[in-house]
């Protein structure tokens, strides 16, 4: 993967979003693990079809994931109580492994550049809000963020709406994010992007998109 390394900001900018998990955590081996072991027992097949969903459509409520598997690959119904109870299981199996995971490179460092420049930083994920505000809590990092979404709000309407709260131009914000569906969700609003790929991974984005392993803004 080609990446440029100067760890310059991009000028100007009003506001950045960032997508959480693999943007600032290095959590999403977390919750693919937690996503294999509910579905364990129903096979080896079964559960790499979980996998492989859940990376190819990282971003996504985990709750769209759980009807997903149920009807599409179980082959059975499930109702919005079944759907929360596994949601529930679900933040229980990987709550203490996000509160313990480390920062992807540059993330924490790109937050206080972004602070001592004055432009807001806000998170958009598709986590459920209350855990994801309870994490970043527990983290000592909600300083950095002047607002903090997640689910069941679909990205594209976070970015809009905080656009059209703050009056900040889409051509002068960013969404770091490391899947398409932030790429999605950024080229929905009109929004720059740019791309978090980890090291010897093949990128999910477009060619001519601006990626690295690193949280790192780059001049043009």
């Amino acid at each position: 993967m080609e990446e440029n390394k100067k760890k310059e900001l991009i000028i100007p900018l009003k506001a950045v979003f960032f997508d959480f998990d693999g943007v600032i955590l290095d959590s999403v081996n977390v919750k693919t693990e937690a996503f294999a072991k509910m579905f364990r027992s129903y096979g080896s097949e079964v559960e790499q079809k979980v996998v492989d969903y859940h990376l190819a459509h990282c971003g996504i409520s985990r709750f769209n994931k759980f009807r997903y598997y149920y009807e599409k690959l179980l082959n059975k119904s499930i109702n919005e109580e079944e759907i929360a109870n596994l949601g529930d299981k679900f933040s229980q199996l990987v709550l203490q492994g996000v509160l313990e995971a480390p920062f992807i490179e540059g993330a924490l460092e790109s937050l206080q550049l972004l602070h001592k420049q004055n432009i807001p930083a806000f998170v958009v994920s598709g986590t459920p809000e209350e855990e994801l505000k309870f994490i970043i809590k527990r983290r000592n990092i909600e300083v950095w963020f002047k607002e903090v979404h997640g689910s069941p709000r679909l990205k594209h309407e976070i970015i809009q709406d905080i656009q059209k709260r703050y009056n900040i131009e889409s051509s002068k914000s960013l969404f770091v994010g490391d899947a398409m569906t932030d790429y999605n969700a950024a080229k929905a609003t009109g929004t720059r992007f740019f791309g978090i790929v980890s090291k010897n991974t093949s990128s999910p984005f477009p060619q001519d998109t601006q990626i690295s392993s690193t949280v790192c803004f780059l001049s043009e």
